[in-house]
């Protein structure tokens, strides 16, 4: 494959002893640095696969990294997200990562872009870069990515990570597919839980993140053979490695022959989420932490539903009587529809669901805990751990 084509860059006697490992391959040299130097990359995220993403982009010495990013570190992040440390917990992700990426490679310049990706900014955004490598988390995001890639004529360097498995591409780089070919459609809301809901194991973003920033260098240096009309599918449990072919789909509305999309248009709908909201939590009757802390304490005969998982619950609980949601269905004959249920997850996203659920199957008593586990650690009982 063909390299990218950028204008020569020079290297400092320092760069060239920084990058000397780099300079007796044959396959990079002296040229394929001046390449990697010239390269703009632009990561979306600086969460678990942008940090080993801009990590060894930056070591490996491509000369222009572009991070977009509109979050703050949280503690949770730490067990993945290893930009970051203990002592950038609550300051800005992208103030965090440009630190460790100067102190890594002060000769990198870096371009923070302190927002959200929207239809609005993404075309103008990859304007300025060669290569996009997204690391986001959600399907409106990725579809964007793909859609501003396609119309800009960049190649999109794709992973995505799900507890022990993962996967990635190198998608909208002619003559290969794009995103759309791969998944035409995003799947219904709240069908594929998120990180935060489902878990992730630390080290699988590390593993993910390196890949795609192979991907990238081999794209700069137009050596090898990248991944495109390839998904990789990574089983860290298995620690087996399977590849599937992908083929450009003749149909496909954004990158096909008669394609019908021409304009990056809105993700959020297209994917059926409006605007912020979580799935189905304002759909259903809530009960605030402190309103079930006073009832509990004046001993009201509630029962508290707990739509968790068992290893869920082995963290922390409030004594509620546990029902994983996805058993709700089948063991909706053990509940009773007489007494006042208050149902309650995580954070209220789950128990919203299982709340909708009973109230069509015709249970009339039944409240969702707003902010669940969460909300009632913050506000009531700071003793709580929080995960």
């Amino acid at each position: 494959m063909a390299a990218l084509a950028s204008p020569p860059a020079t290297l400092t006697n320092d760069e060239i002893l920084r990058y000397s490992r780099h300079l007796i391959m044959p396959e990079v040299g002296m040229e394929g640095q001046q390449k990697l130097k010239a390269a703009r990359v632009l990561c979306i995220g600086a969460g678990g696969l942008g940090s080993p993403l801009a990590l060894y982009l930056a070591a490996a010495g491509v000369g222009t990294l572009g991070m977009v990013d509109f979050d703050v570190v949280d503690f949770t992040n730490l067990q993945r997200q290893i930009i970051h440390g203990t002592e950038s917990v609550g300051r800005p992700k992208l103030q965090s990562a440009m630190e460790r990426i100067h102190s890594i490679n002060p000769y990198v310049e870096v371009k923070p872009f302190d927002t959200r990706l929207t239809s609005q900014n993404a075309l103008e955004l990859f304007a300025a870069f060669d290569i996009i490598a997204d690391g986001t988390d959600n399907f409106p995001t990725r579809y964007l990515v793909n859609d501003a890639c396609v119309l800009s004529g960049k190649p999109n360097v794709y992973a995505s990570i799900f507890r022990f498995e993962g996967q990635a591409s190198v998608f909208a780089a002619n003559p290969g597919p794009c995103y759309r070919c791969l998944y035409p459609e995003p799947p219904p809301p709240g069908l594929v839980p998120s990180c935060a809901e489902g878990g992730v194991l630390g080290i699988l973003p590390g593993l993910l993140g390196v890949i795609q920033a192979t991907e990238v260098i081999k794209l700069i240096l137009g050596r090898g053979e990248p991944l495109v009309g390839r998904l990789l599918l990574v089983d860290s449990l298995g620690m087996r490695f399977r590849e599937l072919k992908l083929r450009k789909n003749p149909d496909c509305p954004m990158c096909g022959p008669n394609r019908s999309i021409h304009a990056l248009i809105d993700y959020n709908e297209f994917c059926g989420i409006r605007g912020e909201e979580k799935p189905a939590a304002a759909a259903v009757p809530e009960m605030q932490v402190e309103e079930l802390k006073l009832r509990l304490d004046r001993g009201d005969r509630l029962f508290i539903l707990d739509v968790r998982e068992p290893h869920e619950y082995q963290i922390c609980n409030l004594g509620g009587h546990l029902m994983p949601l996805g058993e709700v269905p089948r063991r909706v004959h053990e509940l009773d529809s007489s007494r006042e249920i208050v149902v309650h997850c995580r954070s209220g996203v789950r128990s919203a669901k299982a709340v909708d659920f009973l109230r069509q199957a015709g249970f009339r008593k039944v409240q969702n805990l707003a902010g669940g586990i969460l909300a009632w650690a913050d506000r009531i009982d700071p003793t709580v751990p929080k995960y």
